[in-house]
């Protein structure tokens, strides 16, 4: 098997070069969009030898730096985040989440990714929680500023839609809702009611 070969990059192609090729083809033979589909199984098959070819390219002597995205990564520790990227990219959250809790690298990519677990299983408050820690940690991460505004973008256009909707920020607009506040504030207070 030559990885070069099922990427389609030439010899020696430079760690760009690579990742665009794989994801390129990933999107392509992605399993998820041939599902009820008669290639379903050879999309897997490819998609399987894709990660495989990617694998051996990362991790062998393409001239890929090993220290990880932020710099400052241990090459196990790398070569784990990087199973948990592939996981995230094909769905399998609770693999990922498995592999990420087993590590003992509790750095910025950590909670990145825990972060976008978490986006994907639509738990919006801990995504951007173990997000904002990862911009903390390295506030020039550019991949993790981008998550992270994402993210935070959609809590805010939720907002706006529910004060469009008669839903105030300052929850004081609502008649109804002040009545029921002194309603429960003097039966609180007072037995009186």
């Amino acid at each position: 098997m030559n990885p070069y070969e099922i990427l389609g990059v030439r010899q020696g192609a430079s760690e760009a070069e690579i990742k665009s090729a794989y994801k390129k083809l990933a999107k392509k033979y992605h399993p998820d969009k041939y599902i009820d589909n008669p290639l379903a199984d050879l999309a897997e098959k490819k998609m399987q030898e894709i990660n495989k070819a990617y694998d051996m390219l990362i991790k062998g002597d393409s001239g890929y730096n090993d220290s990880g995205y932020s710099g400052n990564q241990s090459g196990s520790a790398s070569s784990a985040f990087m199973n948990v990227r592939r996981d995230i990219d094909q769905g399998n959250l609770n693999a990922a989440e498995t592999s990420l809790n087993n590590s003992g690298n509790r750095n910025a990519e950590w909670f990145f990714l825990k972060g976008v677990i978490a986006s994907r299983k639509g738990w919006y408050d801990e995504a951007v929680n173990n997000l904002q820690t990862a911009v903390n940690m390295a506030p020039d991460n550019q991949e993790f500023q981008r998550h992270y505004a994402a993210i935070a973008g959609r809590g805010n256009a939720f907002r706006n839609q529910a004060q469009g909707r008669g839903y105030s920020r300052t929850g004081n607009d609502d008649m109804c809702c002040q009545a029921l506040q002194c309603y429960i504030c003097a039966d609180c207070c007072c037995d009186c009611i």
